[in-house]
């Protein structure tokens, strides 16, 4: 699910030296072995070798550069700097991994758009195409170990779950006081909105999945950072399987965790029973994954039904938006689609139990 990038590597890597020059101070910076890989629908990407004489000698940095969207769009208002916020604010007020952030760029001239360069952390990601649970690195773990990386990465969402929201994250709330689910269904009304033109498949679906989190809402508590992408595929795994870092922070947000938990399960669904396929041996399934998770967070989670037809609902719409991205870009209509129908399939059934 990713588009050519159209950057050129020579042109890329003499401005990248040129800004980081300027940054650093240093007139004997070197980047070298700069790869553009295909950008996602986030952001561009790129990843780099940095080397410079610093006021203690040699310096030596692997940098990514994340660089904001503007022919791809997937969402209304894409803002790279947010996630750079995000996560220096995590890095400085929490013990939550996440990669450091040293420089930040709003100034749109030298790529097109703001960007930021963050340090590039060790590890490995559990891959979502091909899907971890078919192929891949995990599928060669042991079953305990598989078990293992599962549980860390539920462990490190409960316990960002557990950040007080109030003590340096204020900027992630609503404003006025406002109920964050509130906030958060009033985005994502503005979003469906906004990509309508693209919703062609199981429109009635979507449009009554969007009712139906409206009409049902749970009642308020129990609020904290919500991390917006939840899952394996944005968590870096060191060779241990500990969490290295938490990776993609563009969605982020207050709100209830059943949001987090809720996307968890979906999207691992996505990556393996919706597709006809059953879940690696040794990582849990839906029950067992709510039962850990209520576990590590020493509290319940309740209306887990509502917050997976929000979830569904809400890749719905990505899947949506992502599907004529792809076609445009080359992708055969049939296979793009099935992007969306497989999903909108799984928020069909989520939507029938929870209207039963």
């Amino acid at each position: 699910m990713t588009v050519a990038t159209r950057r050129e590597v020579e042109q890329t890597g003499r401005l990248l030296t040129g800004w980081l020059a300027r940054r650093l101070g240093a007139d004997d910076v070197v980047v070298s072995d700069l790869k553009l890989p295909d950008a996602g629908f986030s952001n561009e990407t790129a990843f780099c070798e940095v080397d410079w004489t610093g006021p203690a000698g040699p310096e030596h940095r692997s940098y990514v550069l994340r660089i904001q969207p503007t022919a791809h769009q997937l969402f209304v208002e894409p803002n790279a700097l947010f996630q750079a916020r995000v996560m220096r604010a995590l890095g400085t007020a929490t013990d939550i991994p996440v990669p450091p952030v040293p420089f930040v760029e709003p100034d749109p001239e030298l790529f097109g758009a703001p960007f930021y360069v963050m340090e590039r952390v060790p590890g490995r990601i559990p891959p979502d195409v091909p899907s971890w649970h078919r192929r891949g690195w995990t599928t060669e773990l042991p079953i305990a170990e598989r078990g293992r990386l599962y549980d860390n990465g539920l462990a490190a969402l409960a316990r960002l779950h557990a950040v007080d929201w109030q003590a340096g994250f204020e900027f992630l709330g609503p404003d006025g006081g406002r109920d964050p689910l509130v906030a958060y269904l009033d985005r994502l009304t503005d979003w469906y909105t906004w990509a309508r033109a693209d919703v062609v498949h199981d429109a009635d679906v979507v449009a009554a999945a969007l009712e139906y989190v409206r009409r049902a809402r749970p009642a308020p508590g129990g609020e904290g950072i919500v991390w917006g992408d939840a899952r394996p595929g944005n968590i870096i795994f060191a060779d241990d399987l500990s969490v290295a870092a938490l990776i993609d922070w563009e969605t982020t947000t207050v709100g209830p965790p059943g949001i987090d938990l809720g996307w968890w399960l979906v999207f691992e669904d996505y990556l393996s029973e919706a597709q006809g396929r059953p879940r690696l041996e040794g990582v849990p399934g839906r029950e067992a994954t709510i039962a850990r998770y209520e576990e590590l967070a020493g509290r319940t989670v309740p209306g887990i039904a509502y917050y997976e037809v929000l979830a569904a609902l809400v890749l719905s719409l990505i899947t949506s938006r992502l599907t004529r991205l792809l076609i445009e870009g080359g992708l055969a209509e049939d296979v793009a689609t099935e992007y969306t129908t497989r999903v909108t399939g799984m928020l069909r059934r989520r939507l029938d139990r929870a209207d039963n």
